[in-house]
């Protein structure tokens, strides 16, 4: 049974090192400080495992014995081990209905179809204009011209106000 999701979506997406990380801590840092809960799910698209950050911790045992999934809980805080390949986009969005959150900033998955962001850094990322569905807005490192709302990276205020009145916006 799929959980209804009650709290809008945002992708920031783009190539690898043009800022989505950076981008992504702006808008959590800024919809915090005007009272928002935000959940992020980030893509780690880079072939490097992520069990070596728990490798040598008791509370990845289950997971490393086999089980599909393992949750610990304590002090406050929930981490979540899984299977990747049980684990979509959509699935974790499904996951977050559990959680009061007011949005859900999602780092990557590209081909998904949620509102996007889209970081252009150089000449050659500006294929994702015409590659990538549901463009919201374009962040860009270089001049471009573009039928989407336009902002220079250093245009931080200016992009972070239009984000939270999309958002409000609905």
């Amino acid at each position: 049974m799929a959980l209804e999701i009650r709290f809008p979506l945002l992708q920031v997406v783009g190539y690898q090192n043009s800022g989505k990380t950076t981008l992504v801590e702006k808008i959590v840092k800024k919809g915090t400080d005007l009272g928002y809960q935000i959940a992020t799910i980030k893509h780690h698209g880079h072939q490097s495992s992520l069990e070596n950050l728990h490798q040598e911790k008791d509370s990845s045992r289950h997971f490393k014995a086999g089980a599909s999934a393992s949750l610990l809980e304590g002090g406050g805080s929930l981490q979540l081990e899984a299977k990747t390949s049980q684990w979509t986009l959509e699935k974790l969005i499904q996951l977050y209905a559990f959680f009061e959150n007011d949005m859900i900033v999602i780092e990557g998955y590209k081909t998904a179809n949620h509102p996007k962001i889209v970081l252009i850094k150089q000449e050659a990322d500006i294929e994702l204009l015409t590659s990538l569905s549901n463009i919201v807005a374009v962040i860009t490192w270089i001049p471009i011209q573009t039928e989407f709302p336009l902002f220079r990276i250093k245009d931080e205020d200016s992009y972070l106000q239009w984000i939270f009145n999309f958002i409000k916006s609905g």
